[in-house]
């Protein structure tokens, strides 16, 4: 019991400072409702109100005790929130799911007053690395093509991976949804059915796909880095907050 203790609350939830008056993108920004760049989208299509009146310049500000709307209901600014899972099997990395099924929220559920969501999906059979948070605007970073954040996979196939698969996987080459460049892949041991694979792009099932492609089923995958944060000290199936420098390195990648 103590060591789940220690492990879920190295940190707390990052206080957030805003200095009126705000731009309103901003404001709906740090309310978690999505980016600045969504924001603006938000206020073009007449859904943001302040005091009432719906907002129609983007470069409006906000005052503190200004009431703004989305969609008819009072956001405000919050406290930006960051959890860090490693994703056990058998759940999905969605806020509900019709289904019924066991989802990443039931893990992390009571981490914090706050509405967090997770940055992009493992699937249901897929272990390891998997964010949640409040902050939009990372998040869209995290997830945009254009960042390129690095992705590491311990995967486990059915049978041995063959010298020319490996040869062909790390030239690249194409699937069905575009082509497919891998950054590092390697054997892990003499089986050669554990391969280390490191991946920039973030296509639904790539890491699968990729196996696929060459005849393998893959057995186990298991996310072991995302961007800069590794599994260290975290058990499968445990969450913790980020800690200062994490999340600093995470916000100023490229």
């Amino acid at each position: 019991m103590e060591r789940k203790q220690r492990l879920q609350k190295t940190t707390t939830p990052k206080k957030l400072s805003i200095d009126f008056p705000v731009r309103i993108n901003k404001y709906i920004s740090n309310a978690g409702i999505c980016s600045r760049r969504d924001a603006d989208k938000l206020i073009q299509e007449g859904k943001i109100q302040i005091n009432g009146k719906v907002a129609t310049e983007l470069g409006q500000k906000v005052e503190q005790n200004d009431e703004v709307r989305y969609n008819g209901k009072v956001i405000s600014p919050q406290n930006y929130v960051y959890v860090l899972l490693n994703k056990p099997k058998d759940f999905i990395s969605t806020m509900e799911d019709p289904e019924d099924r066991k989802t990443v929220m039931d893990i992390v559920k009571g981490a914090c007053d706050e509405r967090i969501y997770p940055v992009g999906r493992l699937d249901r059979n897929t272990t390891g690395l998997l964010l949640l948070t409040n902050d939009g605007q990372l998040s869209q970073k995290l997830t945009h093509p254009s960042y390129k954040i690095k992705k590491i996979y311990h995967v486990e196939l059915d049978k041995p991976l063959t010298a020319n698969h490996l040869e062909d996987i790390a030239a690249g080459f194409s699937l069905d949804d575009g082509p497919v460049t891998v950054s590092e892949i390697a054997i892990l041991d003499e089986t050669k059915k554990n391969i280390g694979i490191q991946i920039h792009i973030g296509r639904n099932r790539i890491v699968r796909r990729i196996f696929e492609n060459f005849g393998y089923e893959v057995v186990k995958l298991d996310r072991t880095m995302y961007g800069s944060l590794t599994k260290k000290d975290l058990p499968r199936g445990k969450w913790r907050f980020l800690t200062d420098k994490e999340l600093n390195l995470l916000k100023n990648m490229s």
